[in-house]
């Protein structure tokens, strides 16, 4: 067959199939839900993070991922989405990216809410609360001395990267404190903030029996509330006032002391680099990002109670506000899902923003 002939049938097949078979769905999402882990199914059963939103939310279309640590959940018109990233920083961190790559989503105009669960400290607030992250510090990048062999004079065993001894100064240089810290858009929280701060939140006799254990911290007392505060990201889940006291003096010195650590979570870190390097390569906006926590224990005992103790009652799905801190990431995340959506004519080319306070 002469080539010219058999050029110009191959070119019209493949213009047929190009007819026949359409072309890829690309999804849109104007806000994706980060969630951390989930018990059992996504839906019908004991809930994790990521339960309420699926049900509440609508998210009936199963995407699967297989790069990631679990599949996509996404409502009908794709305007809302939601991921499972797996625990610790680097199922975060590995999920993100996988998400992020994927061709069959445009990602570039999306806000992102991470919503889970977390220790908070009971100087800070109490259990149910919920709390918007200005910062997030990375717990797990440094060096450590088992305590019992620190030097007389030092606080802790854990030494910032590449110094000597604890909170050495000068802080890393910019390149490699950015590994260490990162700091959530400020007009885009404190919006996000103003519109939730007066979010009921439930409350209990049991949650009000667990607060009043805490005599030594007034915060702990306090009902539920929604606040600002900064958060800890380590893949080691810790527990006790030493460990708190380290907790705080760590976010001081990352943020060169305008954060205060109110959170300690196991995946935001690796979330937040993820999302930075995408950034980098243009395929999403690390200042559309909000990170919520909500509180369903304490990092520390109460009063006359050991770590040991305090901790072995600690297990996910047995925390001590485990469905109210559920509940409460929910109604206060919902919201701001919901007022982005409802914007998105103004929204998607310009964030909502605040001001500073």
């Amino acid at each position: 067959m002469h080539v010219s002939i058999l050029a110009h049938r191959l070119a019209a097949g493949l213009l047929a199939l190009s007819v026949v078979l359409p072309a890829a769905e690309i999804i849109r999402p104007k806000v994706v839900i980060v969630a951390m882990f989930e018990i059992g199914a996504d839906t019908g059963d004991q809930p994790g993070e990521f339960q309420y939103w699926v049900e509440r939310e609508k998210l009936d279309r199963v995407l699967p991922l297989p790069a990631a640590y679990h599949a996509i959940r996404a409502n009908a018109d794709g305007s809302v989405i939601g991921i499972v990233t797996g625990v610790g920083n680097t199922n975060a961190a590995a999920s993100i990216m996988a998400l992020g790559l994927d061709p069959r989503f445009d990602l570039s105009k999306s806000y992102w809410l991470i919503a889970g669960i977390a220790g908070v400290d009971p100087q800070v607030a109490s259990v149910g609360s919920a709390v918007w992250a200005d910062f997030a510090v990375e717990g797990d990048l440094g060096h450590e001395i088992d305590a019992r062999e620190i030097p007389a004079g030092w606080k802790t065993g854990y030494v910032p990267l590449r110094k000597k001894e604890p909170y050495e100064l000068p802080l890393q240089p910019p390149e490699e404190l950015a590994d260490h810290c990162y700091q959530l858009n400020p007009a885009l929280l404190h919006w996000a903030y103003e519109l939730t701060k007066d979010t009921p939140l439930a409350d209990s006799e049991a949650l009000r029996a667990f607060r009043a254990r805490y005599t030594d911290t007034p915060a702990a007392l306090r009902p539920p509330s929604v606040l600002i505060g900064s958060n800890l990201a380590s893949s080691t889940y810790w527990h006790g006032r030493l460990l708190n006291q380290w907790a705080e003096d760590w976010v001081v010195y990352y943020t060169a002391g305008r954060g205060r650590f109110a959170t300690t979570a196991m995946e935001d870190t690796g979330t937040l680099r993820a999302l930075t390097n995408l950034t980098r390569a243009g395929r999403v906006d690390v200042n559309r990002v909000l990170l919520l926590r909500t509180a369903s224990n304490h990092d520390m005992p109460p009063p006359g109670v050991t770590a040991a103790e305090s901790l072995a009652g600690e297990k996910i799905g047995h925390y001590s506000a485990y469905l109210p801190s559920l509940e409460a990431a929910h109604a206060v995340g919902s919201r701001v899902v919901h007022a982005l959506v409802g914007g998105w004519s103004v929204y998607e080319a310009t964030p909502p923003s605040a001001p500073v306070r």
